[in-house]
């Protein structure tokens, strides 16, 4: 039951969020791959890495908009965001390569090259988001966690002090009509006698 709570906790709105943005910044990135591997016949390796350095650029600023909703201005974010990808897309195709060498051995370097980078693209998704959410943006999605309970905290504060006020009211019009009827029935006393 508890782990279901985690689960769900992780699989929240920032996740379908960061799916989204994922999206685009993969069509992007891979195009510019694909391209300069198949295309501009550039190696592995660079052909990649400018995936990840253009896929980067528009993952930065959907992610830190959209996604976590960052309002810092910070080189540190900016660094923190940098360290992450650079460490993600490292550990995803140093993964990739030797892998798709020793499933599709067969088939053509080529080949095998096109399928590591695929392989790579999925492994560094699961690990970018990880190192998106609880380290880049990680002090930026507390701020906005921070900011949101406050909002919430004062918006009851407001209603709670609105209450107290409309119930003070009606003591005091209460306090009025008792005392208004104190008086007539004072007045009503006196013309009797």
């Amino acid at each position: 039951m508890k782990d279901n709570k985690y689960i769900a906790a992780f699989f929240d709105r920032q996740f379908l969020k960061f799916c989204g943005v994922g999206i685009i910044n993969t069509l992007v990135g891979s195009g510019v791959m694909y391209a300069l591997y198949n295309l501009a016949h550039c190696g592995y390796w660079f052909s990649s890495a400018m995936n990840y350095v253009v896929g980067s650029v528009v993952s930065y600023f959907l992610n830190k908009h959209f996604t976590f909703r960052s309002a810092t201005r910070s080189w540190r974010e900016v660094l923190r965001f940098a360290v992450n990808i650079a460490a993600c897309w490292f550990a995803a195709y140093v993964l990739a390569l030797p892998l798709a060498q020793a499933i599709f051995d067969m088939l053509s370097d080529t080949a095998r090259d096109n399928i590591a980078m695929l392989f790579g693209m999925v492994i560094f998704t699961g690990l970018n988001y990880l190192g998106q959410r609880f380290f880049a943006f990680k002090y930026s999605d507390q701020a906005a966690q921070d900011e949101r309970t406050a909002e919430v905290d004062a918006y009851y504060a407001e209603r709670k002090r609105l209450a107290k006020e409309k119930e003070e009211r009606v003591k005091a019009r209460r306090a009025e009509r008792k005392a208004e009827k104190k008086a007539a029935r004072e007045n009503k006393a006196k013309d009797e006698k």
